[in-house]
């Protein structure tokens, strides 16, 4: 593996989640050589959740100087080059640019819900849904607003082609990541053109003299050449001075797109689960939906395949919270409790309550929930008088709601189109204490949950295979071909099968939520401080 590295045989992947920016080094099999990470966290600054881009360009370099100091610690060597690499981040969003690549207003995360007229307009014209956080709706809302800045419009990325951006110089996106910015046609591989000739259209009805094709990004698919780091880019990436320029970069992608390769799911009938700070389910389609769902995004694999998705902004957010919480009461009690043994403990404790929850309810609204139509959030607990009020509840009932809404979507899909789903993977840090939230999730789909080893090195490690891919891949085929026999062939995960009274006490606790829903509105009027 030294060798490797010297040699730059490797593939190197970079994520910037929404609470870590993540580095996984890989050989061109996608075995996992050295890994790196930085913590980061949202702003809320003014209504808007953002993050300055001065701190993404301060993580990328903490993340990568973990990273190489990882491998200096492993292998003795300090890597000069690579043979591939890619940036993959958050989807969707809007961080616009001037002609001259300055910022012109604050980075508006997929976290944001403040564009619910925009997404309205667009999707009643295109008759496709436009979800609140896709970057179409964000530059749409701004022009609605009536802000000054949008007739300077020069550049609008997401956070992962505007890093790419930044490394490479080429204005250019991976198409599950552009998926997020606009409706993408799966034949041509490209943004659907009849809906860009509507919405250019508008800007020009706007009094805006550019279109759509001339601000976003053009779209690539996996494989296709993006670029290489610049050595302002590598200047950028490695303090050392070390990096070398000149290699080559894959297209960005979302972390849907790297979810997906990571867990394999990029041939129809697939799907995963990403389980995080939000958390989404995606099934690759054999065919399109019969009808316009708003709680439904219509997405794709990096490969272009056309892909439905059920995306909640609020995942773990609130559950990380309630342990955090427990771990200040073993403080107070003088018990020593390491962060991950508290949170394997109370997941496998949460296995002991009933399957209903006992009548608990909890909804982790940090931000509005597209899928139930909330525009704020307010984190909530609520029990009735008789409910069974146990720590196993609680923690189970906190387990169910991290995929509430989701789950909601999930329905849709499963129950009222009728798409046929033959394997679903769950992948993301919640997955890391064993069986457990397979167990969840199995019961929430009633249908067989997957996890590999490699589940918990979740989207850094799916950009790295879309690099290793590029590199070396393509020889073995389609993007799929290169994951079965490369990569995923001799690796063996535990399966999950539903089990029937969690699934009838799901949907329960199903019930109840969407019951609930009311107090959680009734919340964010009253709690107005």
């Amino acid at each position: 593996m030294k060798d490797l590295i010297i040699q730059g045989k490797t593939a190197l992947g970079i994520e910037f989640g929404s609470t870590r920016i993540k580095a996984v080094l890989v050989d061109y099999d996608g075995h996992v050589l050295a890994s790196g990470s930085h913590e980061w966290e949202n702003k809320l600054v003014n209504g808007v959740w953002t993050y300055d881009l001065a701190d993404v360009d301060a993580g990328l370099r903490s993340c990568y100087s973990s990273l190489r100091k990882d491998v200096e610690a492993k292998f003795g060597v300090t890597p000069k080059t690579f043979g591939a690499m890619g940036i993959s981040a958050m989807m969707h969003g809007y961080i616009a640019l001037d002609k001259n690549d300055k910022q012109l207003a604050p980075f508006q995360t997929w976290r944001n819900t403040n564009t619910t007229q925009s997404a309205d307009k667009l999707t009643e014209l295109f008759d496709f849904n436009i979800p609140l956080r896709w970057s179409c709706a964000h530059l749409y809302q701004r022009i609605l607003d009536g802000e000054d800045h949008v007739k300077n419009v020069a550049s609008v990325f997401t956070l992962a082609a505007y890093m790419h951006y930044k490394l490479t110089g080429q204005k250019v996106i991976g198409i599950g990541d552009a998926a997020g910015m606009f409706p993408i046609d799966s034949e041509t591989l490209d943004y659907d053109s009849d809906m860009v000739r509507k919405f250019d259209a508008l800007l020009k009805d706007s009094g805006l003299t550019y279109g759509l094709r001339e601000v976003f990004p053009k779209v690539l698919v996996a494989g296709d050449d993006a670029g290489k780091l610049t050595p302002e880019g590598a200047a950028l990436l490695d303090e050392t001075g070390t990096l070398e320029a000149g290699v080559p970069v894959c297209p960005p992608e979302g972390d849907a797109g790297t979810g997906m390769t990571a867990t394999n799911s990029v041939a129809p009938r697939t799907g995963n689960l990403s389980a995080g700070t939000s958390t989404f389910a995606m099934i690759v389609l054999e065919r399109k939906l019969a009808k316009l769902h708003r709680e439904i995004d219509m997405v794709t694999t990096p490969s272009g395949f056309p892909c439905a998705m059920s995306h909640a902004n609020n995942g773990t957010s609130d559950l990380n919270a309630w342990v955090s919480l427990f771990g200040e009461f073993c403080e107070l009690m003088g018990v020593k409790a390491e962060i991950g043994e508290l949170f394997g403990k109370l997941y496998t404790h949460s296995m002991t309550g009933d399957s209903d929850c006992g009548g608990l309810m909890a909804y982790g609204y940090y931000s509005g929930e597209n899928i139930t139509f909330i525009n704020e959030g307010r984190p909530l607990f609520m029990r009735t008088p008789n409910s069974k009020f146990t720590l196993a509840n609680f923690m189970k009932v906190n387990l169910y709601t991290s995929l509430g809404a989701v789950k909601l979507g999930m329905d849709i899909l499963l129950k009222d189109e009728g798409v046929k789903l033959d394997r679903m993977m769950g992948h993301g840090g919640l997955f890391k204490t064993p069986l457990v939230m397979q167990k969840v999730l199995a019961a929430a789909v009633n249908a067989p949950v997957s996890v590999m080893a490699t589940a918990s090195e979740g989207g850094a490690w799916g950009i790295a295979l879309l690099a290793a891919y590029m590199a070396d891949g393509k020889r073995d085929g389609k993007l799929e071909d290169y994951l079965d026999k490369r990569v995923f062939t001799g690796l063996t995960g535990n399966v999950v099968e539903p089990d029937p009274e969690e699934v009838k006490g799901f949907e329960v606790f199903t019930k109840r939520y969407i019951a609930g829903l009311e107090a959680e509105k009734a919340a964010i009027k009253a709690m107005d401080w």
